[in-house]
């Protein structure tokens, strides 16, 4: 094996090792991410009720609405109870967190920080394709 040849296997497990550790600890931080949105979503739909329906349609939409600030409230429940551990946050968590701050740091250090925004695009791009995957089906 050349030395280019080593080079490429290492970048590939810095490749694996983000992508794993990062989709680990997006399962914590994106229900935080989803319920701001939630609450953003549910206040511009209150919004809209105000004044753009009639009083027989906004009861009618009410009902989802309310459905909506039930959901969010249990996403946000859930989220709590997955991220922490009573009054203390859940070492998974925290471990999670320091081990992408140091591949982070390592990728950084081995192929410079233009390597790691590659390995980010790169992690970004396959999740978003995945999420228009996952919509078409």
């Amino acid at each position: 094996m050349n030395r280019q040849d080593v080079r490429n296997l290492r970048k590939r497990y810095f490749i694996w090792l983000y992508k794993t550790t990062k989709e680990a600890f997006d399962k914590y931080e994106r229900k935080f991410t989803q319920t701001d949105i939630d609450k953003d979503l549910l206040f511009e739909m209150e919004n809209e009720l105000l004044g753009a329906y009639l009083p027989h349609e906004k009861q009618c939409l009410e009902k989802f609405v309310n459905q909506y600030r039930e959901y969010i409230s249990n996403k946000e429940k859930a989220c709590l109870e997955l991220k922490y551990q009573g009054k203390k946050t859940n070492p998974e968590f925290l471990f999670l967190d320091v081990k992408l701050n140091a591949i982070e740091k390592l990728i950084t250090k081995e192929l410079g920080k233009r390597g790691l925004e590659k390995i980010k695009a790169l992690y970004e791009q396959e999740t978003t394709q995945r999420i228009l995957k996952s919509v078409e089906h």
